[in-house]
């Protein structure tokens, strides 16, 4: 799987593109605005964009997304239905924080355990509450690498103080949903350079092994 990061928007917000080597078939993951700059990205790349796919509904991950697959005329998937509250409220986000975001109702809701194709790709998805309450992670385990917005990042995890955020259920996240995948997995996070969850799981001061023995 091909995997090109596009940071975006204000908030530097890591919007992925993916993509499968053979059929050239590929997803954006979390366009949360610029989309002429995503666009121009696409076209370099000359990949075909099959769908849009969003790990939460927060403005800087889903804020693009509505405009972005109006042009692409492409279906919006994710996430998880209990973030539908902030898909509903994305323009009231955007105004507050000064930047350009629609509503709109994806094609497809994602349940824990769903599976979406790109090209040749199966993605696994993993419903992790905690940062939003209908957060998800896409998880390729032939390459075995993670797309995992705002759940974890290299030596941080994500904030739990806005609208039904829970630390309690974060962590839990992290520890029973990504950890058992394994050490060797690569993640790609909403926010920063990407990271191990093994690395994580030795020096992250949040959810390492040690750090959690203790709390």
């Amino acid at each position: 799987m091909h995997v090109l990061v596009i940071p975006v928007t204000p908030f530097r917000q890591n919007c992925s593109l993916i993509w499968c080597e053979r059929s050239r078939e590929a997803a954006i993951v979390d366009p949360g605005g610029d989309v002429e700059r995503i666009e121009a990205h696409i076209a370099s790349a000359r990949i075909d964009v099959a769908q849009i796919l969003l790990t939460h509904g927060h403005v800087d991950h889903a804020g693009g997304a509505f405009e972005l697959a109006r042009r692409l005329r492409v279906p919006i998937v994710g996430p998880h239905r209990d973030d539908a509250f902030l898909i509903n409220a994305l323009a009231e986000h955007g105004e507050r924080l000064g930047v350009s975001a629609t509503a709109f109702d994806p094609s497809r809701w994602l349940d824990d355990g769903a599976k979406v194709r790109v090209g040749d790709l199966e993605l696994d998805v993993f419903h992790c509450p905690g940062h939003t309450p209908g957060h998800v992670v896409f998880y390729e385990p032939s390459d075995r690498v993670a797309l995992v917005g705002d759940v974890l990042f290299n030596g941080s995890v994500g904030r739990t103080d806005l609208p039904r955020g829970s630390y309690t259920a974060l962590v839990d996240s992290i520890r029973y949903k990504l950890w058992p995948l394994g050490e060797d997995v690569t993640f790609y996070p909403g926010h920063g350079p990407t990271s191990t969850f093994g690395w994580e799981r030795k020096c992250n001061p949040f959810v390492a092994d040690l750090a959690l023995e203790y709390d």
